[in-house]
């Protein structure tokens, strides 16, 4: 651990998130996680397709009645800027800039907890305009699941990145927290793919009908 305290921008690695082997068995303990994770969100969105129409006679609380687009895409905006903010944290992760890295994966986690933020009022406001609840038809529940397993995520992220932050704060960059940094930003950017496809397949096709 003091060895490596001790690089400078002419000595640090170009790619300081696989220059060692515990960093190359991360990757792989990573990929074969994330290999689960999209099993199980690709289960969740089949449920949802099957059950998105499956609302009682009584009911009129169809995708189609219930999405606010404009909402929706500025939760759109702020999760996919998020990501961009991310590649700029990296970006100078592999360029041995502490500060600005930590810069940059503030402002991340800030946009990561906006879109929480909206997706709360999103749900609130189904909530109490529709009296759309977890419990009100198989819609809902698939919905709800779906959407809000994603959310769970998002926290979750933010929660692992805020604290590999606050853990190395006074830590500076070494080759045993660089992988940690690129891990979590590769997650985030999984979580970030994953809302595009529900943008897509719940909400926009949810309008079509």
């Amino acid at each position: 651990m003091q060895a490596e305290e001790k690089f400078t921008l002419e000595t640090w690695p170009a790619s300081p998130e696989k220059a060692t082997l515990e960093a190359k068995n991360k990757f792989m303990g990573f990929w074969l996680f994330l290999g689960g994770e999209t099993v199980l969100f690709a289960s969740l969105f089949a449920t949802y397709l099957a059950l998105k129409d499956k609302v009682p006679t009584t009911e009129h609380a169809l995708a189609k009645d219930l999405f606010d687009l404009p909402l929706v895409f500025v939760a759109t905006m702020l999760l996919l800027t998020s990501s961009l903010t991310s590649v700029y944290a990296m970006f100078h992760m592999k360029n041995f800039n502490f500060k600005k890295m930590q810069i940059w994966l503030g402002v991340t986690v800030i946009l990561g907890a906006a879109f929480l933020g909206v997706e709360i009022y999103e749900f609130s406001h189904y909530v109490h305009k529709f009296h759309h609840t977890f419990t009100s038809s198989a819609f809902g529940s698939a919905f709800y699941t779906l959407v809000g397993f994603h959310g769970g995520h998002v926290a979750f992220g933010l929660l692992w990145i805020v604290t590999l932050m606050v853990r190395n704060a006074k830590r500076g960059l070494s080759l045993y927290n660089a992988p940690k940094f690129y891990v979590a930003s590769l997650y985030w950017h999984f979580i970030d793919v994953v809302w595009v496809f529900i943008f897509t397949v719940v909400y926009l096709m949810g309008l079509v009908g």
